[in-house]
């Protein structure tokens, strides 16, 4: 006989959705057949709302799929696309798995690194940029690959490279965020 125990204990719970992410997330669980079917979405909600998923949040969105904690953890550390850290407005992830290495990944980072001034896993200080080393993302035969934000680029080139972090730096000049300019 196997007895199976669910225990989610919450201890200085600081972290809560907001009222208009409570009711997306009400409205997620309609769609879904189960609550851990909507474990990512609900995931990329917190993300949203918190900025990253940090151990709270782990602890918070548990409690309200009835996950463990464990699971929820499983499932954020196993995407690429959940960050564990702040990040910066734009975060670039360059995959290094086999195609992408082969095809010249380490240049591509080496690159980064010298242009941006930071390391994966860094962020610059004005938080524009994170630079992330990130396995596959399903662009083998297109490789070398980056992801920047929810945006693929493929081929890639250093010139094409500099290209795109060029623009995003100057977007982020003219259209600064709401915390205000880049300093």
């Amino acid at each position: 006989m196997t007895i199976v125990i669910h225990l989610n204990i919450y201890i200085n719970m600081s972290v809560e959705f907001s009222q208009k992410t409570l009711h997306e997330f009400e409205g997620l669980l309609d769609r879904y057949p189960t609550r851990k079917a909507a474990s990512i979405p609900t995931l990329f909600l917190a993300q949203r709302d918190f900025g990253y998923i940090s151990n709270e949040v782990i602890e918070y969105v548990s409690g309200l799929l009835d996950l463990t904690v464990a699971e929820t953890n499983n499932i954020v550390s196993f995407y690429t696309m959940f960050y564990r850290e702040k990040m910066g407005k734009h975060v670039i992830q360059v995959c290094h798995t086999l195609s992408c290495s082969l095809l010249g990944a380490a240049n591509i980072v080496d690159h980064l690194k010298s242009k941006l001034g930071i390391s994966p896993g860094e962020t610059t200080l004005d938080n524009q940029f994170s630079l992330l080393k990130v396995e596959c993302l399903g662009a083998c035969g297109t490789a070398p690959a980056m992801r920047i934000n929810d945006d693929y680029y493929e081929s890639l080139t250093l010139n094409k490279i500099d290209e795109l972090i060029d623009k995003l730096a100057v977007k982020s000049v003219n259209h600064p965020s709401a915390e205000g300019p880049v300093q």
